[in-house]
């Protein structure tokens, strides 16, 4: 029967391609189709770090723990994740938690997947997060004990999202045929389309709907066209704001707006002789109108942000340096860092920077906003843009001044993130701090917020580390996404969490609606 099901999605999905040439044909709505940027390029969630392939791992398996509304870790396949000192975690894992196949999952599967990570020839970009792993083992069928190397309190936020659960013994097969707990079971990937259909024995409940389909378009415009043809269903931050404004504006179509994580910043090379002088940080700081990039070209679908670490977090910091906008600061600081204007208002720049940025049209239009900020106090910033692949093989090795990225929502939930980009051992390969940024204070308050054993002394901890962060400079934040779902009329329970977790899919159903209108998919 599993098979039977499996076959008729798979031609569900094919039909979805057949549509894209024209209007999309009669199907059963009960089958999500969800459009998406790229194709995924590993579906074993403990090698796939791309963003579909991480979707995908959203729905096909399950956390021992996730991440809750306030970002605190809450349980999943694990029913409690007790420390009874500080070297020792031990979960007690839910029973009867079923894998698609239909075997049970025991606290040998548990174990299989977290002993990867301590394998020195596996490779993984996420054995970063258990570093002071020292081992793991099953106590009976259902009890696993995660011994540390260090007390370290951010282990339990390890444990949550990435990587969820793989059988035991699975090998490399999940690479291509992934089997999880999740609310969806794989069914097939085939020319840019990948199949899951909903999961009858799923621990949480059957989903909403029947399935969900990934189908992949690369092009904003052809996402738009397709959405408004009907050859899609949903789309879930993957338009421009303009075109999400388009959708808004029509009035017929779906538009859902939650708060978001993601998190778009300039990232500074602290070995660069100009731009390691925090009074250049500054100006730069000063210079950029967030609230015109968030209202205009983001058109809502962001707000200023204030560090890497979200307000949404219990370890927020609100009492840091901030960057309104202020050219005339800029101007001034400029002057102190020895970079006078040559020529009053004249053409002649104080100094020129340059910033690498990736392809992607969005990146490029808000790098051309700062650019033009940048030149109304002087600064001549020549933007470098490079397919992604090329842009951030740049930046891990540290060839760069200034860079522009963004962190996506799950790495924000917990504040150990301090650590990983801005501990000076965390530089590149160890790390996320490529810009090698280096503070001798913030090291040690890092150091012992990762080592105290009560949240208000973490939370004191990292407090003033990201005081003196925000202090040095070594990223000017951007802003926080808001998170944005357009689907045709006639769906519901439509929703995101702040990290943006495909999982929310299961609640989405159709309940039925007219064929909506024509809408531009070109801003006007």
């Amino acid at each position: 029967m599993k098979a039977r099901t499996g076959t008729t999605l798979a031609m569900a999905a094919l039909a979805v391609l057949a549509g894209a040439c024209g209007r999309a044909p009669a199907r059963d709505r009960s089958l999500i189709v969800v459009a998406v940027r790229t194709p995924p390029n590993n579906f074993d969630p403990r090698q796939g770090n791309d963003e579909t392939s991480q979707r995908v791992a959203q729905l096909v398996f399950s956390s021992l723990l996730d991440v809750g509304p306030d970002l605190r870790v809450v349980p999943r396949l694990a029913l409690r994740l007790d420390n009874p000192d500080p070297l020792t975690y031990v979960a007690q894992l839910r029973r009867g938690v079923k894998f698609h196949d239909g075997h049970e999952l025991t606290a040998k599967d548990v174990v299989y997947t977290y002993a990867s990570f301590l394998d020195p020839n596996y490779i993984s970009p996420f054995k970063g997060a258990f570093r002071v792993l020292q081992s793991v083992r099953a106590l009976d069928d259902y009890t696993v004990e995660f011994r540390l190397r260090e007390p370290f309190a951010a282990f339990p936020a390890q444990l949550a999202g990435v990587p969820p659960i793989v059988p035991a013994d699975s090998g490399t097969s999940m690479r291509t045929l992934p089997i999880g707990t999740g609310p969806y079971r794989f069914v097939s990937a085939q020319e840019d389309v990948v199949t899951l259909a909903a999961f009858e024995d799923y621990f949480e409940g059957r989903p909403n709907n029947a399935g969900i389909v990934l189908k992949v378009v690369p092009d904003d415009t052809m996402r738009g066209l397709e959405l408004r043809k009907g050859s899609v269903d949903v789309v879930v931050n993957d338009l421009p704001p303009d075109m999400v404004h388009q959708f808004e504006t029509a009035g017929s179509f779906v538009v859902t707006r939650d708060p978001g994580l993601d998190f778009s910043y300039l990232g500074f090379n602290m070995r660069d002789p100009v731009v390691r002088d925090k009074r250049v940080r500054h100006a730069i700081g000063y210079a950029i109108n967030r609230e015109a990039i968030v209202t205009y070209l983001r058109r809502g679908l962001a707000r200023p942000a204030v560090g890497l670490v979200p307000p949404q977090a219990w370890a927020f910091e609100p009492d840091v340096r901030t960057f309104p906008f202020d050219p005339a600061r800029a101007k001034a600081l400029l002057d102190e860092a020895g970079y006078p204007d040559p020529d009053g208002d004249g053409p002649q720049p104080r100094l020129r920077l340059s910033l690498k940025i990736s392809t992607n049209e969005e990146t490029r239009l808000q790098s051309t906003v700062i650019q033009q900020d940048l030149r109304r106090v002087g600064i001549d910033l020549d933007l470098r843009s490079y397919e992604f692949a090329t842009f951030y093989a740049d930046v891990l090795k540290g060839d760069f001044q200034i860079f522009s990225l963004q962190w996506v929502g799950g790495a924000l939930a917990d504040p150990d993130i301090i650590r990983r980009v801005f501990h000076s051992t965390q530089v590149p390969p160890a790390g996320f701090n490529r810009g090698y940024y280096r503070n001798p204070e913030v090291d040690r308050l890092i150091d012992e917020a990762s080592a105290a054993l009560s949240e208000d002394e973490r939370r004191a901890k990292y407090s003033r580390a990201q005081q003196l962060i925000a202090e040095d400079a070594p990223y000017i934040p951007i802003w926080n996404r808001v998170n944005a779902i357009i689907a045709q009329p006639g769906f519901s329970g439509l929703h995101l969490p702040l990290t943006g977790d495909f999982q929310s899919l299961r609640d989405v159903r159709w309940v039925g609606a007219e064929k909506p209108p024509d809408v531009p998919t070109r801003p006007n």
